[in-house]
């Protein structure tokens, strides 16, 4: 079974079921600067649009997640995990309003993770 570019915490998947509840289908996208440097953004399903210069990178707990293909360049060795701390993020992010914001923790991948990893595809 190929290794996972990204993978969730149980925090972060409690934080999915709320904002589900909340607000329907969501998705997440890794912002490359702005207003909250990276870090993940979770949005709803149609509001933010994909480009044709974003990868997929796969799905956290049933969520698309994308990030532009110049960033991944970056963080193509590495699988990331989705996590959630307290604390107010400066984004438009939909967990903000619950006083939580989605964080990046990465590893890099070994070396046979490393060979046997999907490839990502654009948009």
């Amino acid at each position: 079974m190929a290794a996972s570019r990204i993978v969730i915490s149980e925090a972060a998947r409690q934080v999915i079921d709320r904002l589900i509840a909340q607000h329907g289908p969501l998705i997440f996208h890794q912002s490359g600067g702005c207003c909250d440097g990276s870090a993940p953004m979770c949005y709803l399903q149609g509001e933010f649009l994909i480009g044709d210069q974003d990868v997929m990178l796969g799905e956290v707990h049933g969520c698309p997640f994308y990030m532009s293909a110049f960033q991944f360049e970056y963080w193509k060795h590495t699988q990331l995990e989705l996590d959630v701390t307290k604390g107010r993020g400066a984004s438009f992010s939909a967990e903000i309003p619950l006083g939580l914001r989605f964080v990046i923790k990465s590893r890099l991948f070994t070396d046979e993770e490393w060979a046997d990893l999907e490839p990502v595809r654009l948009g």
